[in-house]
């Protein structure tokens, strides 16, 4: 059962498979996220270059507005939400 009080947000590129899956895992479960677009969001995408090394990557989590993971694995996810 999703846990109300979290909040997540994910950082996102509309053509990644990964951004896909994570998206697809988390409605499948009933988890509300909000999700925030770094191809139009510049700030949005120094964000996740400063929580990356430099890197756009994503799917970038936050849970709560505390970064916990990048690109998770299935398992990940499982530890991090499930």
């Amino acid at each position: 059962m999703a846990n109300p009080s979290r909040e997540i947000t994910i950082f996102t590129r509309p053509w990644c498979g990964g951004v896909m899956r994570l998206k697809r895992w988390l409605e499948q479960r009933g988890i509300a996220y909000t999700e925030v677009d770094i191809t139009k969001d510049a700030e949005a995408a120094r964000r996740v270059e400063a929580l990356n090394g430099g890197n756009q990557s994503v799917p970038t989590i936050l849970i709560n507005g505390v970064h916990v993971a990048t690109e998770p694995s299935t398992q990940e996810l499982e530890r991090l939400l499930g």
